[in-house]
C-alpha cells in the first residue's frame, strides 16, 4: 500500500475493528461465486467505483482517495487531491471518466481530476450538508442528498445540481428521508432509497422518480431495508444492499446482501452475495464499463 505523504497522519473516517479485515470483491452477472480482488487489515476500504477503462477501483480510506489496479496482486495508492478535505464514501466518475466528484466531510460537494491534482468547491451553502450520489449521462447535473446541518433526524431530501457548480434544486419524493440518488443509464430517471413507502421506523425501499420531476413509483416491496441501487452501464441489470429488517438507516457491520437483478424484474434476484459489512459495501455505483462486473467491499471480523 503506497502511502509515503501521509504515513504517520493518523487514521481518518472509519477504521478497522481489532481483528477485523476489509475484503474487496469483485462478481459477475454469469455463475460463480464472488472472487476476492484485495485483503487488508491495515485501512478501512469503502464504495468501489470501477474506473471507465475497466482496469481499476476508486475506494475511500482513512479520508483519502485510493486507486486499487483490478489486477492480480496489485496494491492501493493513493489518488491526490489537493485542495480537498478529507473525504466520504460518497464519490462518482463523470460520464468520460476524467472527473471525481466527492463528498467531503466539511458538507460541501468538490471536482478534481481522477487520476489527482487540484480540487474546487462545487457548493456554497453551508446551511445543509451536500451528500453526492449521481451524475447525469450527458454530465451536466449533479443528484446528491440535502440535510438540514443542526437539525437532528431531519430526512434527507434529493437535489439536483449543475455538475459546475451552483444552487441546488429540491425534487419532490414524498416525506420520508432519501438517499443514494442515481441517474439511470439514459438519464430518464433518478433511482433512490427511501422511506416514503411505508410507516415502519428505517424501512427504506428502492424507487425511482422522473429525473425531470414527477411522482416516485416504488420498484419493489420487500421485508428487508433496501439501500443503493446501481443500474449497469447497459441498463439490463442492478445492484442494491439489503439490510435485516428493522434496520435504522445504513449502518456497519451487519449480515447484508448484496443482490444482483435484472431491470425489468427487480422482485426476482439473479444472485444474492451474503457477507458481513453494510456501511461502505456498496455506497455508490460499481459496475464495471462491460456491464457485466461489479465490486463490493466486506468487512469480516475474525471468528466469524
Amino acid at each position: 500500500m503506497t502511502d509515503s505523504e501521509h504515513t504517520g497522519a493518523g487514521p481518518r473516517g472509519r477504521t478497522l475493528a481489532a481483528g477485523q479485515r476489509t475484503v474487496v470483491w469483485t462478481a459477475t452477472t454469469g455463475p460463480g461465486a464472488p472472487a476476492p480482488l484485495y485483503e487488508t487489515d491495515r485501512v478501512l476500504l469503502e464504495a468501489p467505483n470501477w474506473s471507465h477503462d475497466g482496469g481499476s477501483l476508486l475506494l475511500n480510506g482513512d479520508g483519502l482517495l485510493w486507486r486499487l489496479d483490478v489486477r492480480e496482486g496489485a496494491e492501493p495508492e493513493v489518488v491526490e487531491l489537493r485542495g480537498v478535505p478529507q473525504v466520504n464514501n460518497d464519490h462518482v466518475l463523470s460520464p468520460d471518466g476524467d472527473t471525481v466528484y466527492v463528498s467531503g466531510t466539511d458538507g460541501h460537494l468538490y471536482a478534481a481530476p481522477a487520476t489527482g491534482g487540484d480540487g474546487a468547491r462545487l457548493t456554497e451553502d453551508d446551511s445543509v450538508h451536500h451528500y453526492l450520489h449521481g451524475v447525469s449521462p450527458d454530465g451536466a447535473t449533479l443528484a446528491h442528498v440535502l440535510i438540514p446541518r443542526g437539525e437532528p433526524g431531519a430526512p434527507g431530501r434529493l437535489a439536483l445540481m449543475p455538475a459546475a457548480g451552483g444552487p441546488s434544486r429540491v425534487l419532490d419524493t414524498g416525506e420520508g428521508h432519501i438517499d443514494g440518488p442515481e441517474y439511470s443509464p439514459d438519464g430518464a430517471w433518478i433511482l433512490f432509497n427511501t422511506e416514503s413507502f411505508t410507516e415502519a421506523p428505517g424501512h427504506a425501499q428502492l424507487a425511482r422518480v422522473p429525473a425531470l420531476g414527477g411522482p416516485a413509483e416504488r420498484l419493489l416491496a420487500s421485508d428487508t431495508v433496501d439501500w443503493f441501487p446501481h443500474v449497469s452501464p447497459d441498463g439490463r441489470y442492478a445492484t442494491y444492499l439489503s439490510f435485516p429488517s428493522g434496520t435504522l438507516g445504513h449502518p456497519a457491520d451487519l449480515d447484508v446482501a448484496v443482490r444482483l437483478v435484472r431491470t425489468d424484474d427487480w422482485a426476482a434476484p439473479v444472485h444474492s452475495h451474503a457477507l458481513f459489512g453494510g456501511q461502505g459495501t456498496l455506497n455508490v455505483n460499481s459496475w464495471a464499463p462491460d456491464s457485466e462486473r461489479f465490486a463490493f467491499v466486506s468487512y469480516p471480523l475474525t471468528g466469524r
